[in-house]
């Protein structure tokens, strides 16, 4: 499960940093920017989602554990 949540993170990398090449790159193949960059961040804003509700069912399940930071009475 670990690896899916570092898979699905880079993913969401991947997808802003195209975004951010169609935003600076401009209209040179005939689609205009605007849209392959909403069509990139809708991509990720899906990603987001979906890598959120598989961590949320994976804590359900048991498959993933919190470990928080241990309270230590000062």
């Amino acid at each position: 499960m670990n690896i899916f949540i570092a898979i699905a993170f880079l993913g969401v990398l991947a997808a802003l940093s195209t975004a951010l090449f169609f935003m600076l790159r401009g209209d040179t193949e005939g689609a205009p920017k605007s849209s392959r960059m909403m069509r990139a961040l809708a991509f990720r804003v899906g990603i987001s989602i979906v890598l959120f509700l598989c961590i949320l069912l994976s804590w359900k399940m048991g498959w993933l554990r919190p470990t928080g930071i241990p309270l230590t009475p000062v």
